[in-house]
């Protein structure tokens, strides 16, 4: 076999020496070098040394540049070397990330493969010539192809232990090597400490602080303190870095806006499988603030521009709106009406359960049987409401009411929902619409001359409004709903799925005449020797003569106070007092769905809360360590500036009692036949639904 001789240059790469180390070095030892001289043409002769002169390492380190697939590579030598960068990056992502780099790359591997391939002819001359097809070095040449076979390699030895296809190391190993990100150089300890610091601190974050301010603020303290500052563009790329990639985000958030806003925004929400429910299983209540003005007619006849207002309920499972009703002011009194229409209305009927707001008329003795005191001391007691005491929701047949949870809408979502479509597809058609209520930027409202409006007879009355939401809710019914198609339910239309779904839950509603009776007002009175003295005047009968100065109860319809119902204590009907100067004038929920999604959200709450106390814990050891500024500065860092520095409960009434209807009913037998009781409670009930429409 012929002897293989390279250039000084490429004897001095297989040595790993410089040109000139290996020059001289031959020229010291020519009996230890075998060398020859090769003429060229136009140009210095070239030294040539034979492959044989040169070390075992020279040797070796030639075979690997002489072998394409580097079989004769030791394996077991390069796995005590560093391991290249390749071996730990995932090919897709450094594809996705560096396409030019890699498609580059390919095409030059192509090229040093040929390289390697060529065994025909003087390789030096070949290798001089290639290099300068590829405009580089000679050296450069010889660098891409150990490379290439250290990649061969590897790619080989991985093959053997794993049983994979490692070729593209071949590839990568032409690549640049990425360059490591976020690393910041540039920003000591102690400067992250205060960038990080500052950026989350409370007080900065609720007052949008910006990181002009925050660049501004390191530059005095890094001149007070000798800190080596970095540039704006820097600590402008750490900021997002820290709100990016250490996903950080949320801890700002929760910073800057607080715990609602960071619940309501941030917080995971769970979603709610209605097609579990039956129709009228879970019905949802709520009020809502129309964005629009109309005309309203005070009871002393002036008229004024108004917000008006919405008492509905939403069957969780169809989303129809039941018990609609418009008015000024909500109270309990509206929402017992309200609830009433739920009942005998159309569509209607006795929900199996109520998830209600947790607002005061919602929450109220009248319709609950108790205070909100009471029911927490029945709870550690373990006594629960007795039938004396049931209040309103279940007098008329309701099995349970549960609490919507404070301050979260989503725990009511349905009617919350409903609440936005009624703003997008019906109160924007309205001219008066001046935009949201709450929850808007300033650009959000729409400035209206509403006085103007009134005055030029351009706004709805009550009734008006009532009759054209009416229409709209009418059409509401009848429209594909879109939380419905995405449950993939057979009927899509609210009213549609109501009236024909499988499983609906159904409970006879109660007389209409025990309804009326629920509509009146109660209370607890003394008995004088005027007899019953209330909004100013006396009612009297001879039957409440035996009860002078004892505590009774009393029921009245607040639109005919001519007379009172009257009650012992224990419930026993007494008598109707009349009053003689009136007379004359008046012609529940899977409890552990909801506690497993409560803890979910109470962990997210902890980890951002966590991530903000461990900033505030390292950056205020960086404000105290330094001893020898305390007292230099009023207040040391400061970052915003700050100055030093019964509620009234509306009574409630009780509520009525079932067995005072059971006695008013027995009492009114003996007195009068069966159809005269029937007759007066019938009327009654029809001037309490009646009022279920338009109210002030």
């Amino acid at each position: 076999m012929a002897e293989a001789f390279v250039t000084l240059e490429e004897a001095a790469v297989f040595e790993g020496l410089g040109y000139e180390t290996i020059r001289k070095r031959i020229q010291r030892n020519s009996d230890l070098y075998k060398t020859k001289i090769e003429p060229r043409d136009g140009g210095k002769d070239r030294v040539l040394v034979a492959l044989s002169s040169l070390s075992k390492k020279a040797r070796r380190t030639y075979k690997q540049k002489m072998s394409v697939d580097g079989r004769d590579v030791v394996i077991d030598k390069l796995a005590g070397d560093e391991v290249p960068w390749y071996l730990d990056i995932d090919l897709n992502w450094y594809i996705e990330n560096f396409s030019k780099q890699y498609y580059e790359a390919v095409e030059l591997s192509k090229q040093v493969q040929k390289f390697l391939s060529y065994n025909d002819g003087e390789r030096t001359a070949y290798a001089d010539g290639f290099a300068r097809e590829l405009g580089v070095s000679q050296r450069t040449l010889y660098r891409y192809s150990q490379s290439y076979l250290e990649a061969a390699a590897w790619a080989m030895k991985l093959e053997k232990m794993e049983c994979g296809n490692y070729d593209f190391f071949k590839v990568l190993a032409l690549c640049r090597k990425p360059k490591e990100a976020h690393t910041f150089p540039s920003l000591s300890e102690d400067v992250r400490t205060f960038i990080a610091g500052v950026w989350f601190d409370k007080n900065f974050a609720a007052n949008a602080g910006t990181i002009e301010m925050l660049y501004s603020k390191l530059e005095e303290i890094a001149n007070d303190r000798g800190w080596d500052y970095p540039s704006y563009q820097t600590v402008a790329r750490y900021i997002n870095y820290l709100m990016q990639e250490k996903r950080l985000k949320n801890a700002h958030f929760l910073a800057a806006n607080g715990v609602r806003e960071y619940k309501n925004k941030v917080m995971v929400k769970g979603s709610r499988n209605t097609k579990a429910l039956d129709v009228l299983e879970m019905v949802q209540g709520d009020e809502h603030t129309f964005d629009c003005w109309v005309a309203y007619k005070n009871p002393n006849g002036k008229v004024t521009a108004i917000k008006p207002k919405l008492v509905a309920w939403i069957d969780t499972r169809s989303r129809v709106i039941m018990g609609d009703v418009i008015c000024k002011n909500p109270n309990s009194q509206i929402l017992k009406q309200s609830l009433l229409k739920v009942v005998y209305g159309s569509p209607g009927g006795v929900p199996k359960y109520l998830l209600i707001d947790n607002g005061r008329d919602y929450q109220s003795k009248e319709l609950k049987g108790s205070t909100k005191n009471e029911r927490r001391q029945k709870k550690k007691s373990n006594l629960f409401f007795d039938e004396e005491c049931k209040g309103f929701y279940r007098s008329i047949g309701i099995l349970d009411e549960t609490n919507s949870l404070p301050y979260q809408p989503w725990s009511k979502a349905e009617i919350e929902r409903f609440f936005g479509i009624v703003c997008s597809k019906f109160t924007k058609w309205l001219d008066s619409y001046t935009g949201t209520l709450t929850g808007s930027l300033t650009s959000g409202k729409k400035k209206k001359d509403i006085n103007k409006m009134l005055e030029d007879g351009e706004l709805l009355t009550m009734e008006q409004f009532y009759e054209r939401w009416s229409i709209w809710l009418k059409e509401y019914h009848n429209s594909v709903h879109s939380g419905l198609k995405n449950q993939k339910e057979k009927y899509t239309k609210p009213l549609e799925l109501f009236m024909n779904a499988e499983n609906k839950y159904y409970k006879p509603a109660p007389p209409r005449t025990y309804a009326s009776m629920l509509m009146m007002k109660a209370e607890s009175v003394r008995v004088y020797n005027l007899g019953i003295k209330k909004f100013g005047f006396e009612y009297r009968s001879d039957d409440l003569t035996r009860y002078h100065e004892e505590k009774v109860d009393i029921k009245y319809d607040p639109e005919d106070l001519t007379k009172l119902y009257v009650y012992t204590k224990e419930g026993k009907f007494i008598c109707e007092a009349l009053s003689q100067e009136l007379l004359m004038i008046a012609p529940r929920v899977s409890q552990k769905a909801l506690e497993e999604h409560l803890k979910m959200q109470k962990r997210q709450l902890k980890n951002d809360r966590d991530d903000l106390n461990e900033i505030k814990e390292e950056f205020e050891k960086l404000i105290y360590q330094y001893d020898s500024f305390k007292g230099e500065v009023v207040g040391g860092i400061e970052l915003t500036v700050k100055a030093s520095n019964s509620k009234a409960i509306d009574n409630v009434v009780a509520f009525p009692r079932d067995n005072q209807y059971s006695s008013t009913m027995k009492d009114k037998k003996n007195k009068k036949s069966q159809d005269d009781a029937d007759e007066f409670f019938n009327k009654k009930a029809q001037d309490a639904l009646s009022k279920l429409r338009t109210l002030g």
